[in-house]
């Protein structure tokens, strides 16, 4: 029998170890029967007397014989001294397991050197005190500081597992609309794997030695001397889009890290190029984000509209590049 009880702040679960588990690790059984947190986090559970093996403390590796009874009793701590702000944020969908915002260009989305105030963590902690006991603040994945779009950010512990793994086993699925320099072919996939510049050290590049990183597109509309893509990830690679792109020799209008040169601007109009030249940042919108419920287990599907900037971008575009 189990008895389980979650708060924001709390968590209290008491139920006892199949017999079929004898012989089992601690630490490997209890993720078989919590597999809503973490196998790290329940082993730290274990490690501070959070969670008492027939009243007494185990260490993670202490092997059960079935039958014995666990109690689960933790009290979340807040995980940052990162500070709460009130600050306007476009939320797109909410429940009491989850928020998916619209992060706007020019947004950083965690704080740190440099940054320790004004970020998208801040206006999360400003609106959702709850998230000051989620890792990251809930956030379990990230968008570029100039580019916009949709993020996820779960708003309890079993959430963040549920959104970690599905990114994981990539049933997450994340769409963006970009503009690129050039005619790529109409559709294609990447397949480069990407670690950090052997010598920029700041900058990502294709490395033979490097993760494993999959970018499907697909052209949808053309201008003269560009091309607006849309973009699939089947990984998560730091600047991925914007590496794959420069890669195949088509990147992103805007892009200041990547750029090399202005492949087929030349023959552009004089109004095309300044149209072009004059665009502030990567020309990259995260426009639909897809997942499974955390809580629910159905699809969730949210879409964010191209912001001001991009929409004005691609209709001046079509009117001079004739």
């Amino acid at each position: 029998m189990t008895d389980r009880q979650y708060t924001k702040t709390h968590i209290q679960s008491q139920f006892c170890i199949p017999l079929e588990e004898s012989g089992a690790r601690i630490d490997q059984v209890l993720p078989r029967l919590m597999p809503e947190y973490s196998r790290a986090r329940l082993s730290q559970w274990l490690t501070v007397g959070a969670i008492l093996i027939d009243g007494q403390f185990r260490k993670p590796r202490y092997k059960v014989f079935g039958g014995e009874e666990v109690v689960v009793n933790v009290t979340l701590e807040p995980q940052t001294a990162w500070s709460a702000e009130e600050s306007v944020l476009d939320v797109v969908f909410e429940d009491e397991s989850i928020i998916v915002v619209n992060k706007p260009a020019g947004l950083v989305v965690h704080p740190g050197h440099g940054n320790p105030s004004g970020t998208l963590v801040n206006a999360l902690l400003g609106r959702y005190p709850e998230l000051e006991q989620i890792p990251r603040a809930g956030i379990v994945h990230r968008l570029d500081k100039d580019t916009s779009g949709l993020l996820a950010v779960a708003r309890t512990l079993p959430s963040q597992v549920s959104l970690v793994n599905q990114l994981k086993d990539r049933s997450m699925s994340r769409k963006y609309l970009a503009l690129v320099y050039g005619h790529p072919d109409f559709q294609g996939t990447i397949d480069a794997p990407i670690d950090r510049h052997r010598v920029q050290r700041t900058k990502m590049a294709v490395v033979t030695s490097g993760k494993p990183a999959i970018t499907h597109f697909e052209i949808c509309d053309r201008t003269a001397h560009c091309a607006w893509m849309s973009v699939k990830l089947e990984s998560g690679r730091t600047h991925q889009i914007r590496v794959h792109m420069t890669h195949i020799g088509h990147p992103l209008v805007g892009d200041p890290v990547y750029r090399q040169g202005r492949p087929g601007l030349g023959r552009a109009s004089s109004e095309a190029q300044f149209l072009i030249d004059s665009f502030s940042r990567q020309a990259l919108h995260a426009s639909v984000l897809g997942l499974l419920h955390p809580r629910t287990g159905k699809l969730l599907e949210c879409e964010a509209p191209l912001p001001s900037d991009l929409s004005r971008l691609r209709s001046e575009l079509a009117r001079v590049d004739i």
